[in-house]
């Protein structure tokens, strides 16, 4: 009965790890395959540097993003950290667009100008 209450301790400290460190990470794992699997050309995505994407081409293990118009990287698979999802307000108006637009309409002159530089910074004419 002592040799069975000595190795509660061992099996205790067995099943702690496997709950915290083994079944999470097979988690992320397999979520991570799962995203792996699910990309296709026209999706935007971010890598695991940050760096934001538009799939442009799926390879085996690697996948081809266009990171500018006309500029294409190829990345493993795995460097794909996560999907984003996609815009469905794309073509309303932010809040920021709208104050930048509200700013530049005060910053029109008595003369008629609409630079935003200061009158002494102003070419003479």
């Amino acid at each position: 009965m002592e040799a069975v209450a000595s190795l509660f301790p061992f099996v205790l400290i067995l099943a702690v790890f496997y709950l915290l460190i083994i079944r999470p990470a097979r988690t992320r794992s397999k979520a991570a395959a799962q995203m792996q699997q699910q990309l296709a050309p026209g999706l935007e995505v971010m890598t695991t540097s940050g760096m934001f994407a538009t799939v442009a081409a799926v390879e085996d293990d690697a996948v081809a993003l266009e990171v500018a118009p006309g500029v294409r990287m190829r990345f493993a698979k795995a460097a794909v950290a996560r999907i984003l999802p996609a815009d469905d307000d794309a073509g309303e108006e932010s809040d920021d667009d709208a104050d930048h637009a509200d700013h530049a309409d005060h910053a029109s002159r008595a003369d008629g100008s609409t630079d935003d530089r200061p009158e002494s910074d102003q070419p003479t004419r």
